[in-house]
């Protein structure tokens, strides 16, 4: 048995659930956990016929849905386009349609005690961010600059 020692190229491979191009952009990775996430809310309307209440439809939508739409967000959400949010936030506005059909949807994250998905990004990126990269103790920690580095400040 011989092995090649040709390494293949690939544009784009799945890590521990994300979609990671060669180029570093998103678009394939959004696009999967769209089609993903759109699966589930077909499995919404399917409780909410069924007769399911609102807080039952309501966890339903934020324990399977809503986390496909947020799993490793702090990888890839400052690098999306306008778009690629727009899609993301068009998802949780068809659950919450589905979920409070009577209501539009400002007034359906307000009664669902729900952000935008945007805004929930912010806060998970910005926590993982916090806890993880900040401390000295973290193995991430080396990736930052000295804090009083003046030529970084000379570089922004």
């Amino acid at each position: 048995m011989t092995l090649s020692r040709d390494a293949e190229h690939v544009t784009t491979f799945k890590l521990l659930g994300v979609h990671v191009a060669s180029d570093l952009k998103w678009t394939q990775h959004i696009d999967a956990i769209t089609s993903k996430a759109a699966l589930r809310l077909h499995f919404l309307k399917q409780l909410k016929r069924s007769g399911a209440g609102s807080d039952d439809l309501l966890y339903f939508y934020v324990t399977v849905t809503r986390s496909v739409l947020e799993y490793a967000c702090s990888v890839w959400h400052s690098s999306l386009y306008a778009a690629q949010t727009k899609a993301l936030e068009s998802l949780q506005r068809r659950a919450m349609r589905v979920i409070f059909q009577d209501n539009d949807y400002t007034m359906s994250l307000i009664r669902a005690e729900l952000e935008t998905l945007e805004s929930r990004r912010d806060q998970l990126t910005e926590r993982f961010f916090q806890h993880s990269v900040l401390p000295e103790s973290s193995c991430l920690h080396y990736l930052l600059p000295d804090k009083h580095d003046p030529s970084v400040t000379e570089r922004l």
